[in-house]
C-alpha cells in the first residue's frame, strides 16, 4: 500500500469524479483519502475495518460510523463495489471497474481477499448479461451492471503441493 499522506492530492480518474459530482459527494479529506487508498492499490478488496486502521496509520482520525458511511455513499454512486465475505461475516470494498459496461467476471482470492479482473470474458459471458438486462427491463426494470465472482486461491497464495493457501489475508 501507498505511504501516501491523506492531506496530498490524489488524482481522481475523471469517470470516478463524474460519479461523486453526480452523487453530490464532496471532496472532503475523508473521501479523498479513501479514494487515495483504494486508487493505490486497485486490487484491493478491504473491510471497513481494514480501511479504518488503514487511515489511522496515516494519521486520519475518522469516526468508524462516518467511515461507513461513506463506504456506503461510495459504493451507492457507483466508485467502490460492496462485496459480501461470507467467511468473515462483513462487506468488502473495491475499486468499481469504470472501464468496461456490462458484465465483467472478477476472481477473488478467499486467502488475501485481493481481487482481478477477467476482462478477456468470452462472448456467451457477456451474452448472458445482455440476456439478464433484457429479462429486467421486460418486468420494467432498470439493470445497472451484473456482478459475477469466481472465489479460490490467487496464484501468489497457492503454496505448491498444498491444497490451501499460503499465507494469512492482509490488507
Amino acid at each position: 500500500m501507498s505511504t501516501r499522506s491523506p492531506k496530498e492530492p490524489v488524482t481522481v480518474p475523471a469517470e470516478l469524479q463524474t460519479r461523486l459530482e453526480r452523487a453530490g459527494l464532496r471532496r472532503t479529506l475523508a473521501t479523498r483519502a479513501v479514494l487515495g487508498l483504494f486508487l493505490g492499490n486497485p486490487q484491493s478488496a478491504l473491510s471497513h475495518a481494514q480501511v479504518l486502521a488503514s487511515l489511522t496509520a496515516r494519521g486520519l482520525d475518522l469516526n468508524r460510523v462516518t467511515l461507513y458511511r461513506l463506504l456506503d455513499r461510495l459504493a451507492a454512486c457507483g466508485v467502490l463495489q460492496r462485496h459480501a465475505d461470507d467467511g468473515a461475516r462483513t462487506w468488502r470494498f473495491s475499486l468499481a471497474d469504470t472501464a468496461q459496461e456490462g458484465l465483467v467476471p472478477r476472481f477473488e482470492c478467499d486467502a488475501c481477499h485481493r481481487q482481478f479482473r477477467l476482462t478477456e470474458a468470452s462472448e456467451p459471458t457477456r451474452a448472458v448479461a445482455d440476456d439478464l438486462f433484457r429479462t429486467l427491463a421486460l418486468l420494467g426494470h432498470q439493470g445497472q451492471r451484473v456482478d459475477l465472482s469466481v472465489h479460490g486461491t490467487c496464484a501468489s497464495c497457492v503454496q505448491p503441493g498444498a491444497d490451501g493457501p499460503a499465507r494469512e489475508p492482509s490488507a
